[in-house]
């Protein structure tokens, strides 16, 4: 997974890259906050690191920016405060989302756990996000058509479970072993999230009663709005688990 660096300096880069090691990201740096937030989508980040010190100003806007597309569980931003971060500077990171700030040299212990800690629970959230199946139901607006896949203009298929690394379905009407052959790349599909169409291309992984499908890639920012979708799944099914 990426970790967005924004840093001016050298040598906070250095500091930073000694203290994510031995974790399971892959740096990303930028030396200007615009040029950062210009290419968020392509990036698609999991957690964000900008230096406050480099950038005083802008590290308000790159949050902010951040936050109106991103929630802190999906894409935590850590601070790195500098020697002139304030009471006030401290409480308005706060307020506007920020999950963590740390020294701008993260050498001493108590920031290196902090770091690690708020990178930690991005990984495991990101991991079980990704393995997590979960069960579809009519109300949240997933539906999935695939043209040209049995001799049918369009196959019709009703989803059953989704995750962030594909999806099984019962097709509308019998299919033969030809036609869900594994391993199979499906190019035209459109599947349903939401008020969005999306054109993943897929792979048959398993057939049998259902069928399993792995996401192969997707067009364009789709993937940002897939995750998005799917991350707003994973909330509404955790609220409705707190209810019970």
């Amino acid at each position: 997974m990426k970790l967005l660096l924004v840093l001016g300096s050298d040598d906070n880069y250095d500091a930073i890259f000694r203290s994510i090691a031995p974790l399971d990201f892959e740096p990303i740096r930028y030396r200007h906050v615009l040029k950062a937030m210009d290419n968020i989508d392509e990036i698609d980040p999991a957690a964000i690191i900008i230096s406050a010190r480099d950038f005083p100003r802008h590290w308000k806007i790159l949050v902010q920016f951040v936050r109106s597309e991103r929630s802190k569980e999906t894409c935590p931003i850590i601070i790195l405060r500098g020697g002139s971060f304030s009471a006030e500077e401290t409480s308005k990171a706060l307020f506007l989302g920020v999950n963590g700030i740390i020294s701008d040299t993260p050498e001493n212990q108590d920031d290196i756990d902090r770091l690690h800690d708020i990178l930690g629970r991005s990984l495991s959230a990101q991991g079980e996000h990704k393995s997590r199946h979960l069960f579809v139901e009519p109300w949240h607006r997933i539906g999935l058509l695939i043209a040209n896949l049995s001799g049918k203009s369009i196959v019709i298929a009703d989803v059953k479970t989704i995750s962030a690394e594909g999806l099984s379905f019962s097709p509308a009407s019998p299919l033969s072993a030809k036609a869900v052959a594994i391993n199979k790349e499906l190019r035209e599909c459109s599947l349903r999230t939401g008020d969005a169409i999306l054109a993943p291309v897929c792979r048959i992984s398993d057939a049998g009663k259902t069928i399993s499908l792995e996401f192969v890639s997707f067009p364009g920012d789709e993937r940002r709005i897939f995750d998005q979708y799917l991350e707003e799944f994973h909330l509404q099914e955790s609220r409705t688990e707190k209810a019970s």
